[in-house]
C-alpha cells in the first residue's frame, strides 16, 4: 500500500479538524483509497495545543525548513491564513518538491501566479479547494465536471458571516449592529469583520471561481465590491413587500461584452433556489451553455467542513501523480486580451427619503426618464420618519449602472426633492 506522509501549518479551527479527519478515518482511506496517509510533522507556535489534539511530541516541528528537509512529508498543507508567513513556508515546501494543499484564500487569490510558477518548476501539486466555499465541493465541479461547458455565469453566496447577518436581520427585524454583535458572541463573525461585512472575504473567493470558471485570470481589483454595513431592516422590509430576498451576492458572467464582476447587497426573487439559502450556509449557482443551471449548497465554513475539502485535496493529489495546472496564463494582472464590463446592466431598488409635497414624484420620474430609467414596481407610504417627509420606493427595469447612479446625482443634487437613501441591484 502506498504511504504518503502529510505535514500540517497551522492547528487552528481547520488544522485540527484535518488532523482530526487523517488520524481517525486512517483506516478508512486505506480501505477505499488503497493509500495510507500518515501526519509526520505539524507546524504550531502553541505547543500545548498540538499535544492537546493528541499530536506526539516528536512530530511537532520547530520551523518550516524541519518539514522541508524530512524526506517521508510527500504533502504540506498550509491552513495558517493570512500572507505572510503563509505566502513563505509554502513557497518553501514547492521549491522543496512537496506538493501544497492550501485553505487560504487570500494568499491564493493574490499570489497563485507565484505559487503556481513554483509548483510547475519542481513538478508538485497545487491544491486549493477549501480556498472557496467551505465544504462545498465548486472548485472540484468546474475543474473535473464542468469543463465540457462553456460557463455562461457563476453567482453565489460564498460568506457565511453575512448571510448569517442577513438571515437574522430578515427573520428577527433586528438591525445590522445588533445581529453583528450576537454573530460575535456565537463565534460567526471575527472580532474585527471587516473582511466579511465589507466583502473582501467575498471578493477574493470570486477572482478565484470566476478565472476557473472563464479560463482567464480575474484579479480581485477588477471586482466591483460592496458590503453589507449600510443595510437597514427598512430595506430589508421593503424587499419583503416586493416579493425580494437580500443577500451578499457575489456574480461573475461571461459575454460577447466582456465579463463582469462583482460582490454587493442584492434582492433576488423569493423563489429563486438561492433564497432559500439561510444562516452560514453557502450555495454557488452556475449556469453552462450545456448543462443549464447547477447549485451546489452546504456549510461554507467551520471545522469539519472545510477539513473535509482540505482532505479531498490531499486524496486527489495522492492517488492522482500526473499534476495540472491553470487553464489559462495565470498571473498577477489580467491578460490585456480579457475585456472587462464595468457599467454592466441591472434592475435596480432605489429608496428615496422625499418632501412631502406636490410634484415630487413627477420630478424624480422626468429624472429617471432623462436617464433612460423605467420603473417596474413602486411603493408609496403615506408617512415616513421624519415629519413632511414621506418614502418612495422604486424598482427598476434592467438598466445600465452609470445611468442609476447619474440619476441618483441628480436627484441628491435637487435637496428640495428628495434624498437618495439606498440603492441595491436586483437579481430577478
Amino acid at each position: 500500500m502506498k504511504k504518503v506522509g502529510v505535514a500540517i501549518l497551522g492547528l487552528g479551527v481547520v488544522g485540527g479538524g484535518t488532523y482530526k479527519m487523517l488520524t481517525e478515518h486512517r483506516e478508512l482511506y486505506q480501505k477505499t483509497q488503497g493509500i495510507d496517509l500518515v501526519v509526520e510533522n505539524v507546524l504550531e507556535r502553541n505547543r500545548e495545543r498540538a499535544l492537546s489534539l493528541g499530536v506526539p511530541e516528536n512530530k511537532i516541528a520547530a520551523n518550516i525548513a524541519e518539514i522541508c528537509s524530512n524526506p517521508d512529508v510527500d504533502i504540506v498543507v498550509e491552513v495558517m491564513g493570512g500572507v505572510e508567513p503563509a505566502k513563505s513556508f509554502v513557497l518553501s515546501a514547492l521549491n522543496a518538491g512537496k506538493s501544497v494543499v492550501t485553505s487560504n484564500k487570500e494568499l491564493f487569490c493574490k499570489y497563485s501566479h507565484e505559487l503556481e510558477k513554483a509548483a510547475r518548476k519542481n513538478n508538485c501539486g497545487l491544491f486549493y479547494e477549501a480556498t472557496c466555499v467551505g465544504g462545498v465541493p465548486v472548485i472540484r465541479a468546474l475543474l473535473d465536471n464542468l469543463q465540457g461547458n462553456n460557463v455562461l455565469s457563476i453567482m453565489g453566496i460564498i460568506n457565511g458571516t453575512t448571510n448569517y447577518i442577513l438571515t437574522k436581520m430578515t427573520d428577527d427585524g433586528a438591525s445590522y449592529a445588533e445581529v453583528l454583535k450576537e454573530a460575535q458572541r456565537l463565534g460567526y463573525a471575527e472580532a474585527n469583520p471587516t473582511a466579511d461585512v465589507e466583502g473582501y472575504d467575498a471578493t477574493y473567493k470570486l477572482s478565484i471561481l470566476s478565472s476557473l470558471a472563464f479560463h482567464t485570470k480575474i484579479p480581485y481589483t477588477k471586482i466591483h465590491r460592496e458590503g453589507i454595513t449600510q443595510i437597514t431592516p427598512a430595506d430589508i422590509q421593503y424587499g419583503k413587500q416586493l416579493g425580494y430576498v437580500l443577500k451578499l451576492l457575489a456574480i461573475g458572467k461571461n459575454s460577447e461584452d466582456g465579463i463582469e464582476v462583482r460582490v454587493h447587497p442584492t434582492y433576488i426573487k423569493n423563489t429563486h433556489p438561492l433564497a432559500s439559502v439561510k444562516d452560514s450556509y453557502n450555495a454557488v449557482y452556475i449556469t453552462g451553455d450545456c448543462v443549464e443551471d447547477v447549485m451546489l449548497y452546504g456549510r461554507g465554513a467551520g471545522a469539519m467542513p472545510t477539513a473535509s475539502a482540505v482532505v479531498g485535496d490531499i486524496i486527489y493529489c495522492a492517488t492522482h501523480p500526473s499534476f495540472r495546472y491553470s487553464t489559462f496564463k495565470n498571473t498577477e494582472e489580467a491578460d490585456p486580451a480579457t475585456k472587462f464590463v464595468d457599467n454592466f446592466k441591472s434592475a435596480y431598488y432605489i429608496r428615496l427619503d422625499a418632501h412631502d409635497k406636490a410634484g415630487v414624484l413627477a420630478k424624480v420620474s422626468s429624472i429617471f426618464s432623462r436617464h433612460n430609467i423605467s420603473v417596474a414596481q413602486m411603493i408609496q407610504e403615506d408617512e415616513g420618519e421624519t415629519e413632511g417627509h414621506v418614502p418612495l420606493v422604486f424598482i427598476t427595469h434592467q438598466t445600465k449602472e452609470k445611468s442609476v447612479m447619474k440619476a441618483v446625482d441628480d436627484i441628491n443634487a435637487t435637496s428640495d426633492i428628495a434624498e437618495v437613501v439606498s440603492v441595491i441591484r436586483v437579481v430577478s
